[in-house]
C-alpha cells in the first residue's frame, strides 16, 4: 500500500483512493487518472469537491505542476466524482 498526501487538505491517504494529475514530460500535457507508466510531475487530490476548489482558489495545482492549468480542469475534476 503506498500512500500519497492530497494537494488540497493535505491527509496522507492511499494512492488508490485519490485523483492523480500528471503533465507528461514529453508533451506537457495534463492527464487526469493516468497510468503509472506516465513520465512527469504528479499531484494527488481526494475526491472531494472541497479539496478542488481549495487547490484551484489557491493556484496550489499551478504551483506543483509548474505549468498553467486550464480552468476547464476544474470541471473535468468535479465531473470525476
Amino acid at each position: 500500500m503506498i500512500e500519497r498526501k492530497c494537494v488540497g487538505c493535505g491527509k496522507l491517504t492511499n494512492r488508490e483512493d485519490l485523483i492523480k494529475i500528471t503533465k507528461e514530460h514529453s508533451s506537457n500535457t495534463l492527464v487526469i487518472n493516468g497510468n503509472s507508466r506516465i513520465f512527469g510531475r504528479s499531484a494527488y487530490l481526494c475526491y472531494n469537491k472541497s479539496c478542488i476548489e481549495n487547490v484551484f482558489k489557491k493556484n496550489k495545482l499551478q504551483k506543483i505542476l509548474k505549468s498553467p492549468v486550464d480552468p476547464e480542469l476544474k470541471g473535468k475534476l468535479i465531473n470525476e466524482l
